[in-house]
C-alpha cells in the first residue's frame, strides 16, 4: 500500500533539572555549592533511507518522543543528554508544521537529517547562582519543556521524467515497455492509483520516470483523483504528455495535450518552463484517419516534439529513450552550473583584501599558510582606514595594529 501524506505528533525531550548540593569534604567545612547542570533532552528528527519508498509505517505510529535528559548531580556533574529519536522516512519527503503551515524544511538524499522537535535546555544547578553576595546559595533551575508540535508529512517522488497524461492513456504500458519497471495495466481508466518509479537504460545512460494516476479535464476542481498526484512530478527535470492517437477511444490527442497542460497550469505553473516531450501511443492501432498530422501542428505551437510509439511492437521506443536522455542530461548540466555559480557566489563575499608577513602570534581572523604568511581575509569592499600592507618594517608595524576582531 502507497501512503504519501501523514500527519504525526512530534516532542523533544524535556531538560534535566539542576541540582542543588554542596561540597562535602574532611576539613573543607565552607565547600560551596557545587550542583550541576541538567541534560538537555533529545531532539526529533528525520533521516532519509533509501530502502523505504512509503509512508505507510508512520500511519498507524503517529506519536514521537524523545528521550528526557537526566538531572544534575552533586560535584558539578552534568546530566546525561537525552537520545535523539529519529524517524525513517522515504528520500524526497517533506515537513510542514500542522497548526501554522510553516515549511520546516525536507530531506532529499540518504543520510540528510531535519529536526522537527529540539529538545529543551537543561536547567541550572546552584553552583551556577554562586555569587560575591550569595556564598550558599540554595536556587537550582527546572529543565526547559521539549518543543512539541504536529507535523504533516508529504512524500514526493524523486524521478528525472514524469509521465502525464489522460487515463488510459498508455502511460503504464509504456512505463513498463522501455523500463524494469512492473505497474499494473488494464483497459479500463485510473488502472494505476499510486504513483510507480521505473529505472530506464540507453546508451549507458540511465534516469528515473514517475508515472502518475490519470489526470482529467477539472481535476483541479476535484474531479477524478484531482491533482494531488502532481507533487510526485514537481521534481522531475523533464515532463513527458502521453497522449493516445489511435483514436479508439474517441478522443482527440490534440485536445487532450491542451488540457492536461491547463490542469498542470493550475497546479503549478512553473512546471511547464522546464523541458518537455510528447509521446503518441498505441501508432499500431491508428486507424484511417490519422490524428498526427493536426497532434504535430497543436504541439509545434507550443514549440514541442511528437515522438509516435508502439509499446507492443516497440517501433518508437529507442528514439523516444535517446530522445529523453538527452533532455535529461541537459537539465542536469543546467542544474550543476547554476549549483556551482551559487557556490562560487557564496565564496566570492570574502576576498582577499591583504597579505602581511606574520607578527608574533597569529590573532583570530588570520590564516595561516606554510610559507610564514598570514592571509587576512576581509568582506568585499575592503574596510576604511585599515593601512594596506607591504613587506618593509613600518608596514610590519601597521600590521601588528591591525584590530583582530572580525570585520565588520
Amino acid at each position: 500500500m502507497f501512503v504519501d501524506r501523514v500527519k504525526i505528533f512530534v516532542k523533544g525531550g524535556d531538560g534535566g533539572r539542576g541540582c542543588v548540593s554542596f561540597r562535602r569534604e574532611p576539613y573543607v567545612p565552607k565547600g560551596g555549592p557545587d550542583g550541576g547542570v541538567g541534560g538537555k533532552g533529545g531532539d526529533v528528527a528525520l533521516v532519509a533511507v533509501s530502502h523505504q519508498n512509503t509512508l505507510l509505517p508512520l500511519r498507524y505510529h503517529t506519536e514521537f518522543r524523545a528521550e528526557r535528559g537526566t538531572h544534575g548531580g552533586p560535584g558539578n556533574r552534568t546530566g546525561a543528554e537525552g537520545a535523539d529519536l529519529l524517524i525513517q522516512v522515504p528520500p524526497g519527503t517533506a515537513a510542514v508544521d500542522e497548526g501554522t503551515g510553516e515549511a520546516l524544511g525536507e530531506v532529499l538524499r540518504e543520510g540528510d537529517r531535519l529536526v522537527l522537535a529540539k529538545g529543551g535546555r537543561g536547567g541550572r544547578g546552584n553552583r551556577s547562582y554562586l555569587s560575591n553576595r550569595n556564598r550558599a546559595p540554595r536556587e537550582s533551575e527546572p529543565g526547559e519543556d521539549g518543543q512539541e508540535r504536529w507535523v504533516r508529512l508529504d512524500l514526493r517522488l524523486i524521478a528525472d521524467v514524469g509521465l502525464l497524461g489522460f487515463p488510459n492513456a498508455g502511460k503504464s504500458t509504456l512505463l513498463a515497455a522501455f523500463s524494469a519497471a512492473r505497474p499494473k495495466v488494464g483497459d479500463y481508466p485510473f488502472t494505476t492509483l499510486s504513483p510507480v518509479l521505473g529505472v530506464v537504460e540507453v546508451d549507458e545512460r540511465t534516469f528515473v520516470a514517475a508515472d502518475i494516476p490519470g489526470i482529467i479535464e477539472g481535476a483541479h476542481a476535484g474531479a477524478g483523483l484531482g491533482l494531488q498526484f502532481l507533487r510526485h512530478v514537481e521534481r522531475t527535470r523533464v515532463l513527458l504528455h502521453v497522449v493516445d492517437a489511435s483514436g479508439l477511444s474517441g478522443r482527440d490527442p490534440a485536445h487532450d495535450l491542451r488540457a492536461v497542460r491547463d490542469e498542470v497550469r493550475e497546479w503549478n505553473a512553473e512546471m511547464l518552463e522546464r523541458p518537455q516531450l510528447v509521446v503518441a501511443t498505441k501508432r499500431d492501432a491508428i486507424g484511417e484517419e490519422d490524428p498526427l498530422p493536426a497532434l504535430r501542428e497543436a504541439a509545434r505551437a507550443l514549440g514541442l516534439q511528437v515522438v509516435p510509439v508502439s509499446a507492443v511492437t516497440g517501433e518508437g521506443l529507442l528514439e523516444l529513450k535517446r530522445a529523453l536522455a538527452t533532455r535529461v542530461a541537459e537539465a542536469r548540466s543546467i542544474s550543476a552550473t547554476c549549483g556551482r555559480r551559487r557556490s562560487c557566489a557564496r565564496r566570492s563575499r570574502w576576498t582577499r583584501w591583504s597579505s602581511c608577513p606574520r607578527a608574533g602570534r597569529p590573532t583570530a581572523g588570520i590564516r595561516r599558510r606554510p610559507a610564514s604568511i598570514a592571509m587576512r581575509w576581509w568582506p568585499s569592499p575592503p574596510p576604511p582606514n585599515v593601512p594596506s600592507c607591504l613587506p618593509t618594517s613600518s608596514s610590519r608595524a601597521k600590521a601588528r595594529a591591525i584590530p583582530s576582531r572580525r570585520w565588520p
